[in-house]
């Protein structure tokens, strides 16, 4: 075996130690092949997409290892790809499948450190794992290169060419995958790993660079937007978008857990039972919670402005009030045509929102309010997002994603969604009590969430592939005595719209017509406080690759489409 190896005149190290450079290249190789390996099982791909997804990266892997004598410089110059394997192994830890999306890129750059560190903090097993995987090749491919160790040239031959035949292989194997699949197009951006990990950083950057630009592309919009209808003296119109906050825990929507006690009392909520949520990612989610774009039309995000400039052309006060901090992402740049900004501080529990809501309302002399607030909800880590005196469903400790801690993160979810439901009831209660006053209240979450539910283990939101838990949010209107006596019309088209098959996109259109707002883009076809509400408008879903899809081609399964019949739902 000497004649394999090569011994530069700057080493002492006898030759079974320069054995290691080869053993290091194939740790490297099989290290970034397990993604693969899992992804072959989890994944409900052809045979033949399985073939090339492990044959083709195994190929190009070996042939990597040997580009350069010096297998330790080759192994940190696949940094990306370690950082790519450990990324997937980690999401496979919470998701039990899919692989990286572009979403998940865009979250790591829009994410606050808070957020982050919270997530981090409950998913120690797999970022220990991922660390003992992936750390000590690193350190081992450093101390080769300080050695100046390199493989062979026989060595590196018989490994180029083994990469070689077997990525030709499974590069055979991608006509057959392609006619499975329907394209070679959607096989590589789809199924192999990691080719379409590079397409996904690719398409993040493209959403990030437009985000970046939306001052200039929408500096010269406008909605021309105007009222047809007012009331005599002072109006207050509140929208609140929540957070993760999914029908599912809510009791109003027949939860067995009392989650909702106190908006159970109050007779005059109009209920909207059939909200689907666009997208299960809050960047892009609560995006189109405050804009008139449809599914469809998402490449128009980026060049239009949303409510807070509707609401201040038709001569609106506007407050964009967050329990969240800025995120870098089109929520700040919907939010910033509001009049007045606040982001509020620690501990950031949504009762706050009320707090700052009637300090507006109070220091306020403007004859027309809009109020926008965004909560932090029922966003991980769900223990933090209450008060230890408002904890009712024990135990609801602060522990890692496990599937055997399934009873504690749901205890912690359900206080989230109760503590929502007191603040809710609140600020509804505040409302009510402003005499003199037409007020209206509009929630909607933005997308729910995943609490190891059934047999698949899924936890948390923004997975690639969806359920019935994530896609399912809470969402009502309160109009108070004042308002419904002076629009009878559409207090009666919400009571009458309560089962309207309805998407998050209904809500920009919603708050237009609640404050009588006409302009461009205003669409009552799809407002839930109009007669003309369209019932037969399809519901489309963004997916990852920001296309409109149907709501069955997200990934459901059949378990979810059985819990969407029981709650009356019907998805194309």
């Amino acid at each position: 075996m000497k004649d394999l190896y090569y011994h530069t005149a700057y080493t002492t190290a006898k030759p079974t130690r320069s054995r290691f450079s080869v053993w290091l290249a194939i740790y490297f190789v099989l290290s970034l092949l397990i993604p693969n390996l899992v992804l072959a099982v989890t994944e409900e791909y052809s045979i033949w997409s399985n073939e090339a997804l492990i044959l083709m990266p195994l190929g190009f892997y070996l042939m990597w290892s040997v580009a350069l004598r010096r297998s330790g410089i080759m192994i940190w110059l696949g940094f990306p790809f370690i950082f790519f394997a450990a990324f997937q192994i980690v999401l496979l830890y919470l998701f039990g499948n899919s692989i990286i999306a572009t979403d998940m890129f865009t979250n790591v750059v829009t994410t606050n450190p808070g957020e982050a560190t919270e997530l981090l903090g409950n998913i120690y097993p797999a970022v220990i794992l991922v660390a003992v995987m992936y750390l000590p090749m690193l350190w081992l491919a450093w101390r080769e290169i300080g050695h100046k160790r390199h493989i062979s040239r026989k060595a590196r031959k018989i490994i180029a060419l083994t990469g070689v035949v077997v990525f030709a292989v499974g590069a055979l194997a991608l006509w057959p995958a392609s006619k499975a699949t329907g394209s070679l197009k959607r096989v590589l951006r789809d199924e192999i790993f990691p080719i379409n990990v590079a397409y996904n950083v690719y398409l993040s950057g493209s959403e990030l660079r437009k985000t970046y630009h939306f001052e200039e592309q929408t500096a010269d919009f406008r909605f021309d937007a105007y009222r047809t209808a007012s009331v005599e003296g002072r109006e207050v119109y509140v929208y609140v978008i929540g957070e993760a906050s999914r029908a599912m825990s809510w009791q109003l929507y027949g939860y067995e857990r009392e989650t909702t006690p106190c908006l159970m009392q109050i007779e005059d909520l109009c209920l909207y039972r059939n909200v689907l949520t666009q997208s299960n990612t809050t960047h892009k989610s609560v995006p189109l919670l405050l804009s008139s774009v449809a599914t469809h039309e998402h490449e128009e995000l980026y060049c239009r402005k949303g409510l807070p400039a509707l609401f201040r052309e038709a001569g609106f006060e506007t407050w964009f009030i967050s329990n969240q901090s800025p995120q870098g992402a089109m929520i700040d740049n919907l939010s910033q045509d509001a009049d007045h900004r606040c982001y509020l501080d620690s501990p950031r529990h949504d009762m706050q929102l009320l707090e700052a809501l009637q300090q507006v309302v109070q220091s306020s002399k403007a004859e027309k309010v809009l109020v926008i607030l965004h909560c932090y909800g029922s966003h991980f880590s769900y223990h933090q997002r209450y008060p230890r005196s408002s904890a009712c469903f024990l135990p609801d400790d602060d522990v890692a994603i496990r599937p055997k801690h399934a009873e504690m993160l749901r205890n912690a979810y359900d206080n989230s969604v109760r503590y929502t439901d007191a603040f809710l009831a609140a600020t509804i209660a505040y409302l009510r009590s402003l005499e003199g006053v037409t007020s209206a209240l509009l929630y909607c979450s933005d997308h729910g969430e995943d609490l190891y539910d059934d047999s698949r283990g899924r936890f948390l939101h923004a997975s690639p592939t969806t359920t019935a838990y994530q896609l399912h949010v809470a969402a009502f209107c309160w109009l108070s005595e004042r308002y419904r006596n002076a629009f009878p019309a559409k207090y009666e088209a919400a009571r009458q719209l309560s089962e309207a098959p309805a998407t998050t996109h209904s809500m920009y259109h919603t708050m237009a017509d609640m404050a009588s707002i006409e302009g461009a883009y205003c669409n009552r076809h799809v407002s839930l406080l109009s007669k003309d509400f369209d019932w037969e408008a399809p519901r489309r879903y963004l997916n990852d690759h920001n296309e409109a899809v149907p709501f069955t081609k997200t990934g459901l399964r059949e378990m979810d489409l059985q819990l969407f019949e029981r709650s009356g739902i019907e998805v194309d």
